[in-house]
């Protein structure tokens, strides 16, 4: 039912209030690290540790301009979603296949947002290895590294959550509101002790570099996704002198 939230999901754990969500995305994303994200999708229920996230800003948010961020331009009918309320999720394509998925953040008006980047199944391993497009009989008998992998990375974590482009971006993570035949609901954890910091996969450029250490990982969680430079990257690394792929913060 529509605004209706949905069970609780473990101890230790607190349903997000768009007051949590209110900073800028390099704020924000730490903290996301723990966090559950859950999912009801066409009645498939799927949980999902958050793991691993990166921060994206928008055109005119803090003192460093993005050029890594679908919103550095301004706005568009693609990234609306991240100029809006925070809280709710920004799904859109990526290279035409994968639906990834953003937490929208920051004061509404100002665009900004964590990608989830990668996460752990705790619940409806089934729907999500389903999603995955594991056949039915290697389901029941999933190992070690195929469990590891349901949401290890963007594209796999959003097709184990459920949520799709463009029919779900835009759905209230929240208020558990019922959209598009679908719910979510996000649940912060305690702030973890260690947190990881390094550049972002896979981003061309400049904004690819140590000069933007804006992925954050919980060290040691085998559902993190491996580093991979961006388009040109690692070039920009080297002359400027920011090699560095990751440290861990206390």
């Amino acid at each position: 039912m529509a605004g209706t939230r949905l069970p609780s999901v473990g101890d230790g754990l607190r349903p997000a209030r768009r007051e949590d969500l209110l900073a800028l995305p390099l704020e924000v994303a730490p903290r996301l690290l723990g966090a559950r994200l859950r999912t009801i999708v066409d009645g498939a229920a799927v949980q999902l540790r958050i793991t691993e996230v990166e921060a994206y800003h928008g055109k005119g948010a803090g003192p460093v301009p993005d050029p890594g961020s679908h919103a550095r331009m301004g706005r568009t009918a693609r990234n609306a979603t991240m100029w809006g309320e925070p809280g709710h999720l920004y799904v859109y394509l990526s290279h035409g296949i994968h639906s990834c998925v953003n937490v929208v953040c920051g004061p509404d008006g100002v665009a900004g947002g964590v990608l989830l980047r990668a996460g752990a199944v705790e619940l409806g391993v089934d729907p999500a290895a389903e999603r995955r497009g594991i056949r039915p009989g290697a389901r029941s008998e999933l190992g070690a590294t195929q469990l590891r992998d349901l949401a290890r990375g963007p594209g796999r974590f959003g097709q184990a959550s459920g949520l799709r482009h463009p029919r779900h971006d835009g759905i209230d993570a929240l208020t558990g509101a019922e959209w598009e035949g679908a719910r979510a609901e996000l649940w912060l954890a305690d702030p973890l002790a260690e947190v990881a910091s390094g550049p972002r996969v896979g981003v061309a450029g400049h904004a690819g570099t140590g000069a933007f250490p804006w992925r954050f990982w919980i060290p040691g969680d085998p559902t993190v996704s491996p580093f991979r430079w961006g388009r040109g990257a690692a070039e920009a690394a080297a002359a400027a002198d920011t090699p560095g792929i990751g440290s861990v913060l206390k």
